[in-house]
């Protein structure tokens, strides 16, 4: 009965998490979707923690310890969600998928020392043969094939290892912590790591060196910490959401393996399910970008470049005054609103809403174009309007959105650069050229705020500053938009 409670909660738990993940892919719906997956995995912890029982009848134990952990992480968590800010919660995201990452590594450790413990228990030597040999002499007790067994074990430290540390120097650089570094021959070196790492365990599986086994073990973890580092730190600003997305699918994919191990199925399918969807996820993001993954983690763009049409320009631009973008907009039948990264830097979504209805009382049609990758994180700019009630009719799609600027008058970016930016289409030396962008030249008119002139997060300058349908609006977001609300209502 105790069995079939364990497996049914398990079952609740597994439910609750697809049902949850349905949910998210809709704003309505996702608070809701993210309760019903914690309170599925509220479910499998605590049935695990009272209702498990090992081979000989023996719960846990260990309460001390286990609820000890629980309200710890449980206090720091909460405290960190609700102080974050919108602008910090990229950094945030990388930080906790990078425990996740360290908890499957250590329980790769654990695992191994298990089964060294195990071979000790036979009073054998330390060598890969005899240790594989130990494993198979109790096969008839194990329902594991061992090498499977040793190899998931050593496939979850690695992914772990690199996630964890790949996550850690991506919260370093979001924070403005680490700045882009590449070494010579940097990805002749990342390639090495990483045969190193595969015939490490190609090694360690089929026994063929004498070495002691925990001298590789821990050199194949040492080996993955240096290419999680060194995997992520070349990497350029306009690539972290990709490289966050891609992160957590290791996160996912070393979770699975814990559950394989444990032959727990609740953690398998959220191990399986996280690492899935960051990978379909990744996929889009590259798509998004025009990027095949490779191109993204050995290409390393994002430094100091400019592009060639901006150059021609001769870095001329025009500004526009307050009242004549009040007056603007105002007589407009369609405008577009295009936020980034300097909305969220500002903390101006809740004026941008405020300005949507505003413009609304006027008769003003208004939209906001979203792009894949704008923002620091997948999905950056749809989570920070929605927490401004901003309807979630109004987000529209770049492929949906791109058709639309020819016939409309204004479009308002608001701290957006590299998204927007048409050296993406018509500059071949540009680094983000081929990237689809959002075609806001096409409309009537075109302002910009932003705080400088300085380039985006990619560090590419951008040519349509300089166009001759482009007014700049320089100012902080949210200050520039309260005196435009305040324009707009004294017309």
């Amino acid at each position: 009965m105790q069995n079939f409670l364990l497996l049914l909660s398990y079952l609740i738990g597994s439910i609750s998490f697809i049902v949850g993940l349905k949910m998210l892919s809709h704003p309505d719906t996702a608070r809701k979707g993210n309760l019903y997956a914690a309170v599925g995995m509220s479910i499998a912890i605590f049935a695990t923690i009272f209702l498990y029982t090992d081979e000989s009848g023996q719960h846990l134990g260990n309460y001390l310890w286990i609820f000890g952990g629980l309200i710890i992480g449980t206090a720091i968590g909460t405290m960190m969600a609700k102080k974050v800010q919108m602008t910090a919660m990229p950094q945030m995201v990388s930080l906790f998928n990078g425990m996740g990452g360290a908890c499957a590594a250590i329980i790769s450790i654990v695992e191994f020392k298990h089964l060294m413990h195990q071979q000790s228990s036979h009073d054998i030597g330390g060598s890969i043969t005899q240790l594989l040999s130990t494993i198979i002499e109790s096969v008839t007790t194990t329902p594991s094939n061992p090498k499977l067994t040793l190899l998931t074990i050593l496939v979850g430290l690695v992914i772990g290892t690199v996630s964890f540390f790949g996550s850690m120097i991506a919260f370093g650089k979001l924070n403005g912590n680490i700045n882009d570094k590449t070494l010579p021959a940097q990805q002749v070196v990342n390639i090495g790591l990483l045969l190193v790492i595969v015939g490490l365990i190609v090694v360690m599986l089929t026994g063929t060196t004498g070495l002691s086994l925990p001298v590789l073990f821990w050199s194949l973890f040492a080996i993955s910490a240096l290419y999680g580092i060194l995997f992520v730190m070349p990497i350029g600003g306009a690539d972290m959401p990709v490289v966050i997305s891609l992160l957590n699918s290791f996160t996912g994919v070393a979770a699975a393996c814990g559950g394989f191990l444990y032959h727990n199925p609740v953690m398998l399918t959220g191990g399986i399910l996280v690492g899935s969807a960051g990978t379909i996820l990744t996929i889009l993001m590259c798509k998004a970008m025009n990027r095949s993954l490779t191109n993204v983690i050995v290409g390393a763009f994002g430094g100091n470049k400019t592009g060639g049409a901006a150059t021609e320009s001769g870095g001329a631009y025009k500004e526009i005054s307050m009242s004549d973008t009040a007056v603007l907009m105002a007589y407009s039948k369609r405008v577009v609103i295009v936020p980034g990264y300097g909305l969220a830097v500002a903390q101006a979504q809740h004026t941008c809403h405020e300005l949507e209805k505003v413009l609304e009382e006027k008769g003003v049609e208004l939209t906001y174009a979203i792009h894949p990758v704008a923002g620091r994180m997948p999905g950056h700019m749809n989570v920070l309007l929605a927490e401004a009630d901003v309807p979630y009719e109004k987000l529209k799609e770049m492929e949906e959105i791109n058709p639309e600027f020819a016939q409309t008058d204004v479009v308002l970016i608001l701290g957006a650069n590299d998204v927007v930016n048409p050296a993406a289409k018509n500059d071949p030396s540009s680094p983000i050229y081929g990237m689809p962008i959002l075609e806001v030249e096409n409309a009537t008119h075109v302002i910009v705020n932003k705080r400088s002139m300085k380039p985006g997060y990619a560090g590419i300058e951008n040519a349509l500053f300089y166009q001759p349908k482009t007014s700049m609006l320089f100012g902080d977001a949210k200050k520039v938009l309260q005196d435009l609300v305040s324009e707009l209502k004294g017309m």
